[in-house]
């Protein structure tokens, strides 16, 4: 990678680098922004590799297209005819790949696809293939045609059984092989006569690094624009100030509210721009967020209410954020900060105002049912962290006692229950979090739970996340991972949360946010 990045622009050579170890390999590609780099993979996890197959094999059927247009079959007959487009030589690099095939699944599928046609097709269009592991053995593993269709093999130290896989079925000379670094160079396939000793060189970290900045300092110094990688680091929440959509609203300021205002919840497990749930005036347009990560969940409520304000102009839509966290803790005071940053009006409830905003919730309801020029009104968003703390607004069945005390003007619960059926058609929208699902089913009941279509999980068991999306796949979650499901465009996601922003940040935001014209005070 190096190497090539010293002697090739990034006009001519670009990298897609996957890494499946629980190593860091790749990391410095990406700290150093190099420019030849399209993605950096770090602790990838599988459904993030196959997306960047996905976008591989999307570069070679785009290349494909334009080859046949000048009736030519490679990159040097492309570049006589006079294409027009760069064309770099792609290399796709995965190291220990064999973890696309650790499981029998859709991916391990798709994955084998894939290389499969890359492997086959990507030579005539510039695009090749490098893949690295320890070992070729396993339950399940690429194809051996496939296989057969990378000729040049590099074996290191092995066992006979790998030996025999990488090389020829009558090559066991990598077994042999004691010293280390010391390897065997083969690009007839793997046949005995086409072994190639040789010592594998060291390049020292420092020596690497050093070359590295060499390489983004003579980039800069170019006319051409070389942002550097997309990067995605598995083991890593995603970091909020990574999102350029929303880094591009808040230097904008808004003169219309939005038709469709979005919240960005985080970082595919794609090569795509970010997670975001998106709120139309119309039935189902809610939010709940379902599972144990206080941390994520308060970060997803916090981030979500400052991308919401920046896509609004002052007094352009109204927040409510009901919150039983103690005063004094750090959850606390970051949600203040929020609440304190944003240009339109935000009413904060502690547990005892729950009467007095579900009051002027139902009245406000009230007044869009009757007015004719409802679609004018401001946006009003709900949110309520922690519903299953608030007794009074546990959903009541026709056998029970009512829950309202009796000093109540409303009862809670039912104008809860009034704004989740009829509140998005009159620009009323709720972000409710959980705990646990059996929290949810028992505070909203089965019927209000159908109507939040969009729905934040983190990890639960297999049968409440089947319960909530018709799929088990919440119960295998791990560390920073949250899944993004759309009832109504069956819609599933794996993503990344964002971290909670610190202190800074959420000053920089307040400081743009704020310098339209001066906020209306909450009622």
């Amino acid at each position: 990678i190096t190497n090539l990045s010293l002697w090739c622009s990034p006009d001519e050579v670009e990298f897609y680098l996957v890494d499946f170890k629980k190593g860091v390999e790749f990391k410095c590609y990406a700290t150093r922004h190099l420019p030849h780099a399209r993605v950096v993979a770090i602790e990838s996890d599988r459904q993030f590799g196959l997306s960047v197959l996905e976008r591989v094999d999307a570069e070679l059927r785009r290349r494909g297209d334009l080859f046949r247009k000048l009736g030519v079959q490679d990159v040097p007959g492309y570049l006589r005819a006079g294409g027009a487009e760069k064309m770099p030589r792609s290399l796709l690099m995965i190291d220990e790949f064999q973890e696309f095939f650790v499981e029998d699944d859709r991916v391990s599928q798709g994955a084998a696809v894939l290389l499969d046609r890359i492997v086959r097709q990507g030579r005539a269009f510039g695009i090749h293939v490098v893949l690295g592991s320890q070992t070729l053995g396993g339950a399940y593993t690429l194809a051996r045609a496939t296989l057969g269709q990378m000729v040049i093999r590099i074996a290191l130290q092995c066992n006979e059984a790998d030996a025999y896989l990488i090389m020829d079925q009558d090559n066991p000379a990598p077994r042999l092989l004691s010293r280390p670094g010391e390897g065997i160079y083969n690009d007839t396939a793997g046949s005995i006569e086409g072994n190639s000793p040789f010592q594998a060189v060291w390049l020292d970290e420092t020596v690497r690094d050093d070359y590295l900045r060499e390489i983004r300092a003579r980039a800069d110094q170019t006319q051409q624009h070389y942002p550097g990688p997309f990067v995605f680091e598995g083991n890593a929440p995603a970091d909020i100030t990574e999102n350029f959509s929303l880094q591009q609203t808040l230097q904008t300021k808004p003169e219309t509210s939005p038709v469709e205002p979005k919240v960005w919840l985080g970082a595919p497990n794609s090569i795509k721009g970010p997670t975001e749930v998106v709120f139309r005036r119309q039935s189902g347009s809610h939010l709940i967020i379902v599972g144990q990560n206080e941390e994520s969940a308060l970060a997803i409520i916090g981030t979500g209410i400052l991308s919401l304000s920046a896509q609004f102009p002052a007094n352009g839509a109204r927040f409510f954020l009901i919150d039983s966290m103690p005063a004094g803790s750090a959850h606390r005071e970051y949600l203040d900060d929020v609440a304190q940053s944003i240009r339109q009006p935000l009413a904060q409830a502690r547990t005892g105002d729950v009467t007095q905003i579900f009051t002027e919730l139902e009245n406000e309801l009230k007044n869009r049912s009757s007015d004719a020029a409802e679609n004018n009104a401001p946006s009003v968003f709900v949110i309520i962290n922690n519903l299953q703390n608030y007794k009074k607004l546990r959903a009541e069945d026709d056998f029970s006692f009512s829950t309202a005390e009796s000093g109540d003007a409303v009862n809670p619960s039912k104008v809860l229950q009034t704004l989740i059926s009829e509140g998005p058609a009159h620009g009323i929208h709720l972000l409710i979090r959980f705990d646990t699902y059996n929290n949810a089913s028992r505070f909203l009941g089965r019927k209000s739970l159908t109507e939040f279509e969009s729905r934040i999980l983190f990890q639960m068991s297999a049968s409440d996340s089947a319960a909530l999306i018709d799929a088990p796949d919440a119960g295998t979650l791990g560390l920073n991972r949250a899944l993004y499901y759309n009832d109504r465009e069956g819609y599933l996601e794996t993503f990344r949360p964002y971290a909670r922003p610190d202190k800074g940040w959420i000053e920089q935001v307040a400081a743009h946010l704020k310098e339209s014209s001066p906020v209306t005070p909450a009622g």
